[in-house]
């Protein structure tokens, strides 16, 4: 069998940077037993495979080298950029082209934004966010981050870290300074350990800009699911501007996280969130594009 094999960095406008995604858009039946080798030979941090199932709307599934999880924010961002560019998706002239991929926790909408018929921008709707608890062990966390307990802060503040899922349960852990983040050596066998224990992903660790918050800068380790650390997080940043946004530390409504820099992969995630009477909504975006094109034979 052969099967189009793309790599996408998304969360970013050139290559080299963002965080590469491997995308298959393909109608033959795959198994899971291929589909999960054909995302290890990848050995991106995640694959997706991309099937349509009726005029723009397809299913989606999403594959680290180890496992299959169930929503993967930067390979939706480039799976919608490749299907756009590569005329998958009647494209239109300006304004904004809404489609649907169907993942395995439901119907996810995600928005196009075009320029003079050229997909500029991809904005993904995530999963109603939810809170499952708070860390009150910051003495077991900041052991495995390898800082001190009174790192763990934002900006000269009390913040504890919390579990938050838009798609994926995360750790979403505030850090007083970029130093200290920067400088952080995570034990990532503990870290491991301690995710599945927690059942969790990962942890999304960030701070935030001393005198703007409404940006900040992350730094994301999901050893659970094979990946030591990530360049851009789609649905951890995602999580993150709900916990700032219901915890009190962000005064509007949008977050530009960057991310990946100590990667040498710098990434721009765009994150947004509205309240209303039925709760938060929670939208991630950014640009992608096209670094290598092929055919995986086997």
């Amino acid at each position: 069998m052969e099967l189009n094999i793309f790599q996408i960095d998304a969360f970013t406008d050139r290559a080299f940077g963002g965080n590469p995604a491997g995308v298959v858009i393909s109608n033959k039946k795959l198994s899971d037993s291929i589909m999960q080798q054909i995302a290890k030979e990848m050995n991106l941090s995640e694959t997706v495979f991309v099937t349509e199932v009726e005029k723009e709307k397809y299913k989606v599934r999403y594959f680290t080298p180890e496992c299959e999880v169930d929503l993967c924010g930067h390979a939706t961002i480039g799976a919608v950029f490749l299907l756009a560019c590569e005329g998958y998706i009647a494209n239109i002239k300006e304004g904004t082209k809404s489609i649907l991929f169907n993942t395995k926790i439901g119907d996810i909408l995600v928005d196009i934004m075009y320029d003079n018929f050229l997909p500029i921008s991809v904005v993904m709707e995530q999963k109603k966010p939810e809170s499952f608890g708070v860390i009150n062990d910051i003495s077991k966390l900041s052991e495995i981050l390898n800082i001190n307990e009174e790192d763990i802060g934002i900006n000269g503040e009390t913040a504890i870290p919390e579990i938050i899922s838009t798609g994926l349960k995360d750790i979403i852990c505030p850090i007083r300074s970029k130093v200290i983040l920067d400088n952080m050596n995570v034990d990532l066998r503990k870290l491991k350990d301690y995710s599945l224990e927690l059942g969790v992903v990962g942890l999304h660790a960030f701070t935030l800009d001393e005198k703007d918050n409404s940006k900040a800068y992350a730094r994301n380790f999901g050893p659970a699911v094979g990946i030591d650390e990530e360049a851009a997080t789609g649905t951890a940043n995602g999580a993150l501007i709900y916990y700032l946004k219901k915890n009190g530390f962000l005064k509007g409504n949008t977050l530009k996280v960057s991310q990946g820099y100590i990667l040498d992969r710098p990434s721009i995630i765009e994150c947004f969130i509205e309240e209303s009477k039925e709760g938060f909504r929670v939208k991630v975006g950014g640009s992608a594009v096209k670094v290598i094109e092929g055919i995986i034979k086997f």
